[in-house]
Parts: C-alpha cells; structure tokens; sequence
C-alpha cells in the first residue's frame, strides 16, 4: 500500500489501531487522572517495588524504571513470570500485579504467591480474576477501562505508576512533567500523523526503509524501554521481525557478529535512539557502533530524540515507534490488531 494514502488505511485497519495511537497523548494525561483518585497501599517505607507483569502490561514499567534510574533511592524490579525471586519475603516488599485483562496467568500465580508470603500487594488492571480476587482478599486494586489490546494502554500502564511513585513520595512530583510530555506528543504528532505525507514524515519514512529488511533497534538509559516498545509494537503490529539492543552492553558482544552471514548484515535496519542526555561515553559509543554496522553493510539511521525533559524524550520516541509500526502493517497490507498465534498459544497452554 502507498503510505500517502492514509485514507484507504481504514480497509486493513479494521479494529482501529490508528485512533489507539492518536489517542496515547490523552492516554497518558487520562491514566494521571484515573490514578489521581485512588487509595494508595498501607505503608510508606518500602525496600523494595515489584511490578509483575507481561508484555503490554509490564512495558509501562520497564519505562518507568528507565526514567527515574537517576532519581529514585527505592530498588525497583521489572518481574516477568511466574515466581517471585527469594529475597521478596514480607509486608517491606510492594509488589504491583500489573495485568491489562486481569488474567495473565504469570501475574494470577504472582499475585498468590504475594498472599502467602504477606507481601504489602496491589494489582493494577481492567478486571478479570485478578481484580476479583484482590477484593475478596481485601488488596488495593486499580482499575482503568481500555477495551483495546494491552500494547494499546501503555498511556495507563505507565501513567498509573508514575502517579503512584510519585505519591508515595518514592520520587518528585511528576504533574508538570507529564503535562510537558503530553504537549510534545501532541507536537511531534502534527509531524507524523496519517496525513502527513512520506517526503515530510519521519515514522512513514522509516517504515518505509524497514521493509524487506530486519529493523535492529539500539538505545541507552531511558531509552532503553523505547528500543525495547519498538521491537515489540514491530512485532504486534508490523507483524515483521524486529529486534532490540542496549548499550554500551551491546559493544561488549553484539559487534563482534558483524561477520556472519553476510546475507543477513546487509538485510539488517540498524536504528539508533540518540540523546544529548546519554552519559558522554554512551554518546561515543553510538556513533562507533552505527560506523561498524554501516560498514559491515547494513543500512543504518540514527533518530534524534530530543525535547525539554527526559519523559518527553521518552515519550515522543514511544510515539514515533507505534506510528512506524503501524506505517509497517499498512505496507505489507496486514491488520495491525489481530495477534493470532499468540492467542493460539493461550488456547494451547489451556489445554
């Protein structure tokens, strides 16, 4: 399909993916609101944070835990799977059970481990089983309505817990800076939106290049999270292969496969997040690693996220990254929505 014409987008877009992601600025100001709201857990001087969740539901996460890195004195642990590791042991432990449905069977397993242990718990999600049995058990449970896929609430999977740290003071308060990271979405937006045509559109022109080819996407600090929300929004709603890396981890083995196989090296799209807020090594190493990817042949683009504040820097790199993913569905002509297998592998584990 021609990327220029956005308005046949509607006749493969049939659950409405685009107005998801035209919607995330609100998404996230909405989830601010929301989380405004409600209780917060009994406690204040916590060890230890643990969120429990997958893929949509614990990106959010990975994202706040990218951003406040610099800031917050609290450890802070991303879980995805089924148990939690053995020094969560008591009521100085928050564990967040994260779950867009409310029935992620890692998070419900989580969830009940957390009882047994005495874990001060909440959970965070639509419904399902797991808001049922918070109530029964008497947990703090939030809830926030989004009938959407869980890669489409990323706005609340996010904005809740930044609220939530920032009113239980583990970090500044966060109201000025998410209204400045919903302006710059909203800016930037204007630049890549469905309208906009392919010579004046960054995430059309990317898409674009992406075809054909094996997108590899790099990033650093508190980008680490956006290479990551890249590489599965490529995925889910590209339906293409992509992959992520982080740096400078990345130039302590990912560079010495610039060797073999010489078909695949000139098949890869080596896109690098950039930030003039990179620690000055990390900045060398960017430019190091895109030159020895560029001259093992593959194709290579370096994106410049940079804004006012760090979250809007992360912000409009998440942005960016879903409205490449859908350009790419619209190319190779697949609905972004449907995640067949991934629903078929659900049915099998029910078996």
């Amino acid at each position: 399909m021609n990327l220029d014409s956005d308005k046949d987008f509607a006749r493969l877009d049939r659950s409405g993916m685009l107005a998801e992601i035209q919607n995330l600025p609100d998404q996230l100001q909405q989830a601010w609101r929301t989380a405004q709201a409600l209780p917060l857990p009994d406690g204040q001087q916590f060890a230890h944070i643990i969120v429990a969740g997958m893929g949509g539901s614990a990106i959010g996460a990975d994202i706040l835990a990218g951003y406040i890195a610099p800031f917050c004195q609290v450890p802070f642990t991303v879980l995805r799977g089924y148990q939690l590791p053995a020094w969560v042991a008591g009521k100085n432990d928050l564990v967040i059970c994260s779950s867009h449905s409310g029935n992620t069977e890692e998070t419900l397993s989580v969830f009940q481990e957390c009882l047994e242990k005495r874990c001060t718990l909440m959970t965070i999600s639509t419904g399902g089983r797991l808001l049922e049995e918070a109530r029964e058990k008497g947990v703090v449970s939030w809830t926030f309505e989004h009938a959407g896929q869980p890669r489409a609430a990323v706005g609340f999977s996010f904005g809740m817990l930044l609220n939530l740290f920032s009113r239980l003071g583990l970090i500044p308060d966060q109201a000025q800076a998410l209204q400045q990271a919903v302006a710059a979405m909203r800016q930037f937006m204007s630049q890549i939106d469905a309208q906009v045509p392919v010579e004046e559109n960054l995430a059309k022109r990317i898409a674009g290049q992406s075809l054909g080819r094996f997108p590899l996407i790099f990033g650093a600090e508190h980008l680490e999270a956006v290479a990551r929300r890249w590489k599965t929004q490529m995925n889910e709603i590209g339906k293409a292969l992509a992959q992520f890396e982080f740096l400078p981890e990345a130039d302590h083995n990912t560079l010495a496969g610039l060797v073999n196989p010489e078909e695949l090296l000139t098949k890869t799209y080596a896109l690098f997040l950039t930030s003039t807020r990179y620690h000055p090594r990390n900045q060398k190493r960017f430019d190091f690693t895109a030159k020895e990817f560029k001259l093992a042949g593959a194709v290579v683009d370096k994106i410049a996220c940079q804004t006012d504040t760090s979250l809007a820097e992360i912000w409009s790199g998440i942005l960016l990254g879903d409205f490449i993913s859908f350009y790419q569905a619209m190319a190779y002509e697949v609905d972004p929505t449907p995640v067949d297998v991934l629903e078929d592998l659900k049915r099998a584990l029910r078996a």
